[in-house]
C-alpha cells in the first residue's frame, strides 16, 4: 500500500469526531478551570467571607467562653470546639460545592464534557514507560510547556512586583488590630487575585481554541482511513447492491397480489412476466403494478389466468419492462408505442368478446426499441469480445 495513504494529513471527519467524544476523548483548557476556580472563588468569597467571618466569631464568643463553670466541667470545651469545627464546615462545603458547579458549567461550556465510563476502565498502554516517553514529546506536551513557561514568567513578575511594593505595609500589619490587619489583608488579597485573574482570562481566551485545534490535530485522519469510514457507513458496493435486489424480490413478491386488477401481463414464457395497467382518466401512461422472473413470473401468469386477466407472450418487450421500469411507476417514454399497440389489441379482444366489434386478428408484435432489450445488449457485447 502506497505509504502516502498512511499519511493523517486530513481533517477529522464528524463521525470520528463523536466516537472520540463517546469515548470520552474531548478539548479540555485546564486554565479554563483555573479561570473558573479563581474568578468563581474570588466572587464567592468576596459575597460570604463577611457572612462566615460574623458567623464563625460569634460562634467562637460563645462557645469558647472561660469561666468557673469550665473549670468545673472541662468537658464542655470538646462540645464546644465541636459546634465551632461543625460551624466552620457549614460555611467552607457551600463554597466548595459551589466552586465545583462553577467549574462543571465551565466544562459544559466549553464543550469538554462527555457522557461516557471509557476512561475509567483501565488500560494498560496509559502506564507503559514507551507510550509515556513518546507523550513527553508529542505537540500537545510541546504545546504545554510553552504555555506554562510563559503563564510562569507573566506570574512570577506579577507577583514580583506586587510584593515590592508593599513589603513595608506587610510589616505593618502586626502593630494594627486584628479588624483593621484582616480588612487590609482582604484588600490585598483582592488586588492581588484581580491581577492574577487578568492573566488567567488571557491565557484562557488562548488555551481554548489552542485545546480544541489540538484535539482535532490528534484525531486527523488518512485516506485510508477515510475510505475505510466511508465504506462503513455507506456499506459495501456488493453488500449493498444484494440488499437492493432482496428488497426488489421481495417487493416483487409482494406485488403479485395486485395482478387481478391488471389490464395486461406481458411474458417472455417463462422468465419474466409484467403486469400492467392503465386509466386515461387518472394516469398519465401505463403503470406497471406487480412484475416478476422465473417462480413469481409463473405466480402472475397463474393468478392472471384466474382473474381472466389477458397474458399476451412478447418476449422482447417483457424484457425490456423488466428492466427499466420499477413497480408503481409508469413506463419509460420509449415503450409507448410497444405497449400502445398490445393494449390496443386487448381492447379490441374485449370489445369482441362483448360482441361490439369484430375479433381482431393476430397479434401484433411490438415495436421495441433493440437497446432496451437486455439480450440485445448482451449479443451486441459477445460480438465485440
Amino acid at each position: 500500500m502506497d505509504s502516502s495513504t498512511q499519511d493523517r494529513n486530513l481533517p477529522a471527519s464528524e463521525r470520528r469526531l463523536k466516537k472520540a467524544r463517546e469515548d470520552g476523548q474531548t478539548p479540555r483548557s485546564r486554565d479554563l478551570t483555573h479561570l473558573a476556580v479563581l474568578g468563581g472563588g474570588m466572587v464567592l468569597l468576596s459575597v460570604l467571607a463577611p457572612w462566615g467571618y460574623e458567623r464563625l466569631r460569634m460562634v467562637m464568643r460563645a462557645r469558647l467562653a472561660f469561666n468557673l463553670t469550665t473549670l468545673e466541667r472541662p468537658e464542655q470545651l470538646l462540645g464546644a470546639l465541636n459546634d465551632t469545627v461543625l460551624q466552620g464546615l457549614a460555611v467552607v462545603l457551600p463554597l466548595g460545592v459551589l466552586l465545583a458547579l462553577l467549574v462543571t458549567l465551565s466544562s459544559v461550556a466549553s464543550g469538554a464534557y462527555a457522557y461516557s465510563v471509557k476512561p475509567l476502565m483501565p488500560e494498560f498502554s496509559k502506564i507503559s514507560p514507551l507510550a509515556g516517553f513518546g507523550r513527553l514529546f508529542s505537540r500537545q506536551q510541546f504545546f504545554e510547556v510553552l504555555k506554562l513557561t510563559i503563564y510562569a514568567a507573566v506570574l512570577a513578575v506579577i507577583g514580583g512586583m506586587f510584593l515590592s511594593s508593599h513589603l513595608f505595609d506587610f510589616g505593618s500589619l502586626l502593630m494594627r488590630p486584628l479588624d483593621s490587619a484582616l480588612s487590609q489583608l482582604g484588600e490585598w488579597m483582592t488586588v492581588g487575585i484581580t491581577g492574577l485573574l487578568a492573566v488567567v482570562v488571557l491565557v484562557a481566551l488562548v488555551d481554548v481554541p489552542l485545546q480544541i485545534h489540538l484535539h482535532k490535530h490528534r484525531l486527523r485522519m488518512s485516506m485510508q482511513e477515510v475510505k475505510q469510514e466511508h465504506k462503513e457507513s455507506d456499506g459495501d458496493p456488493h453488500v449493498k447492491g444484494k440488499r437492493r435486489q432482496l428488497q426488489r424480490e421481495l417487493a416483487q413478491g409482494n406485488s403479485v397480489g395486485r395482478v387481478p386488477g391488471a389490464d395486461l401481463v406481458v411474458m417472455n414464457p417463462t422468465h419474466y412476466a409484467v403486469a400492467l395497467k392503465y386509466d386515461a382518466d387518472t394516469m398519465v401512461a401505463p403503470r406497471v403494478i406487480a412484475k416478476g422472473a422465473d417462480l413469481v413470473a409463473l405466480r402472475i401468469r397463474d393468478l392472471a389466468r384466474e382473474s381472466q386477466v389477458p397474458v399476451l407472450q412478447s418476449p422482447m418487450l417483457a424484457r425490456a419492462l423488466y428492466a427499466h421500469t420499477e413497480i408503481d411507476h409508469e413506463i419509460p417514454s420509449a415503450l409507448f408505442t410497444a405497449v400502445a399497440q398490445v393494449l390496443a389489441y386487448v381492447y379490441q379482444v374485449r370489445a369482441a368478446m362483448r360482441g361490439e366489434g369484430p375479433m381482431p386478428g393476430e397479434q401484433p408484435t411490438p415495436e421495441v426499441p433493440p437497446e432496451l432489450d437486455p439480450h440485445y445488449k448482451r449479443k451486441s457485447r459477445e460480438a465485440l469480445a
